[in-house]
C-alpha cells in the first residue's frame, strides 16, 4: 500500500469514529486530510521533465552559446565578411569573336573574321573606396552584435533573478500554509474537545484553504519563471527542466556616479557602434566621390578577311590589329544629389552619436538612483522588520493555544508575516534587477553568481 492510501485510510478511519463517538460533521476531517495527502506534492515541480540544478555561471555560458536570437545576430557578421569578398571583384574582361561568309561564292569573296577583348577599368580608387565601406561595415556588425549581447545578457539575468524570487515566494507561501494547516488541524480537535467554538474551527479551515489557493498559484508562477530559463538557453523545455540556484543576498556594491558616466561613453558598445557608424558614413562618402570618377573601357581587336579571288578587284587576305579607349560623357554628374546625401549621411550620424552619449549620461543617473532606492529599501527589511514580525507570530499562536488570545489576532499577525516575506523577497528582487539595469546602461558586468 502506498503513502497516499495508507494516509486516505487512516482519515477514513478517523472520521467513522468521530460521527460515532462525536456526532461531528465528517467534512471537518475530511477537508484536512485531503489537504494532509496533497502535502508531499506541494512544493515540487512536474516530473514529466528530466531535471537539472542550473548554477548562474553555467546558465550564462549556455545563454552566450546556445540563445537563437543570439545565434541569429552573429549571421550578420558573416554577412559582412561575405561583402569585403564581394567589394574585391574586379569587372570581368569581354571577350567577342565572329566569323562571317561574305556569301558569295560565284565571285570568290572569301570570309572575314574578327575577335577583341575588352575590359572596363575603373579610375578613382573605386575599388580600394569600397573595401573600405565593407570592412567598416562589417567592423559595426560586430559591435552591434556585442550591444545585443549586452543587453540579452541583463535580459537573460532577469530572469534568473525572478525565478529565485519565485523560489523564495513558494517556500513562504508554503511555510504560511503549514502553519495555518497545522493550527486548522489543531482547532478540529480543540473543538472536539469543547475548548473553542465551531466557528474558529471554521474559521481556521477557511484560512488553511485560502492559503492552499496560493499555494497553487505561486507553484505555478515559479514553474513558469523555471521554463523562462530554457527558452533563454534555446532548450525546449521537453528536454530539461532547469532549477535555479542562488540567493539573492549578495548585492552590495559601492559605485561612483561620474565614473560610471565616464565609463559608460567611453565603452558602451552603443555608442562605440554610433561612432562606427559615422566612420561608416564616411566611408560611403568616399565611395560616392571615387563613382563620381569616369571610368574607360580599353579593347584590343583583330579582324580581317580570306583571299578574294573574283576578277573584278581580287584581293590577298589582311589582317587588322586594333585597340580602342572608350569614355562616356557623365552629364549627370552635373547633379550633385548622391554627394549631397551622402554628406547629410555623415552630418546626421555625428548628431546620432551626440545624442546617444546624452542619453547615456541620463540612463545612468536614473539607473544609479534607482539602485540606491532600492538598496535603502533592501536595507529596511534587513534592520530586522522580517524578524519581529516573525516573533509577534510565534507570540500570537503560543498566547492562542493557551486561550490568551482570538483566533483573530492570530490570523492578522500571520497575514502581516506573509506580506512581509513576499514584500521583502520582491524587494530584494527589485534591489537585483535595478543593480542589473546599472551595470547593464554603465557598460560593466561583476555579476558572476548568486
Amino acid at each position: 500500500m502506498g503513502k497516499k492510501e495508507l494516509l486516505k485510510l487512516i482519515c477514513w478511519k478517523l472520521i467513522q469514529f468521530y460521527k460515532k463517538k462525536r456526532n461531528l460533521q465528517s467534512y471537518y476531517l475530511h477537508f484536512f486530510c485531503t489537504l494532509f495527502t496533497s502535502f508531499n506534492a506541494i512544493g515540487q515541480v512536474d516530473t514529466l521533465f528530466p531535471t537539472q540544478k542550473l548554477e548562474y555561471t553555467e546558465y550564462l555560458k549556455r545563454v552566450t552559446q546556445n540563445n537563437l536570437s543570439l545565434l541569429i545576430e552573429k549571421f550578420n557578421i558573416d554577412l559582412a565578411q561575405a561583402q569585403i569578398l564581394i567589394a574585391k571583384v574586379l569587372p570581368d574582361p569581354t571577350l567577342e569573336f565572329m566569323l562571317g561568309d561574305n556569301g558569295e561564292r560565284r565571285m570568290g569573296l572569301g570570309y572575314a573574321y574578327s575577335a577583341s577583348l575588352s575590359w572596363e577599368v575603373p579610375l578613382g580608387k573605386k575599388r580600394k573606396a569600397r573595401i573600405k565601406l565593407a570592412q567598416e561595415e562589417m567592423e559595426l556588425a560586430k559591435l552591434l552584435v556585442s550591444d545585443f549581447f549586452r543587453n540579452l545578457r541583463a535580459q537573460a539575468t532577469l530572469a534568473y533573478v525572478e525565478s529565485l524570487k519565485q523560489r523564495k515566494i513558494l517556500e513562504a507561501v508554503y511555510q504560511s500554509w503549514k502553519n495555518i494547516y497545522q493550527l486548522a488541524q489543531g482547532d478540529s480537535l480543540r473543538f472536539i474537545a469543547g475548548a473553542i467554538s465551531e466557528i474558529d474551527a471554521r474559521q481556521s479551515k477557511v484560512e488553511a484553504g485560502m492559503l492552499f489557493n496560493q499555494l497553487l498559484e505561486a507553484q505555478a508562477n515559479w514553474k513558469n519563471s523555471l521554463v523562462q530559463l530554457s527558452q533563454w538557453q534555446g532548450l525546449a523545455v521537453k528536454d530539461t527542466l532547469f532549477y535555479s540556484q542562488g540567493s539573492l543576498n549578495n548585492l552590495e556594491r559601492n559605485y561612483d556616479l561620474s565614473q560610471l558616466i565616464e565609463n559608460a561613453i567611453a565603452t558602451r558598445t552603443d555608442i562605440l557602434a554610433a561612432h562606427q557608424n559615422h566612420k561608416r558614413a564616411q566611408s560611403l562618402l568616399q565611395l560616392v566621390r571615387a563613382n563620381r570618377i569616369t571610368d574607360i573601357s580599353i579593347a584590343l581587336g583583330i579582324s580581317g578577311n580570306t583571299v578574294q579571288y573574283n576578277v573584278v578587284a581580287p584581293t590577298p587576305s589582311f589582317t587588322t590589329i586594333s585597340g580602342t579607349i572608350a569614355m562616356p560623357l557623365k552629364f549627370s554628374n552635373n547633379l550633385k544629389g548622391d554627394i549631397q546625401q551622402a554628406e547629410l549621411t555623415v552630418l546626421q550620424t555625428a548628431k546620432v552619436r551626440e545624442q546617444i552619449a546624452l542619453q547615456i549620461e541620463t540612463e545612468v543617473i536614473s539607473a544609479f538612483n534607482l539602485y540606491q532606492a532600492r538598496r535603502k529599501q533592501a536595507q529596511q527589511f534587513e534592520s530586522g522588520l522580517l524578524t519581529e514580525a516573525q516573533k509577534v507570530l510565534a507570540g500570537k499562536v503560543y498566547s492562542y493555544q493557551r486561550g490568551e488570545s482570538s483566533l483573530l489576532e492570530v490570523l492578522n499577525a500571520q497575514r502581516t508575516y506573509n506580506e512581509l516575506q513576499i514584500n521583502y523577497y520582491e524587494t530584494l528582487a527589485n534591489y537585483a534587477n535595478a543593480l542589473i539595469d546599472l551595470q547593464r546602461v554603465a557598460g560593466i558586468w561583476d555579476i558572476y553568481s548568486f
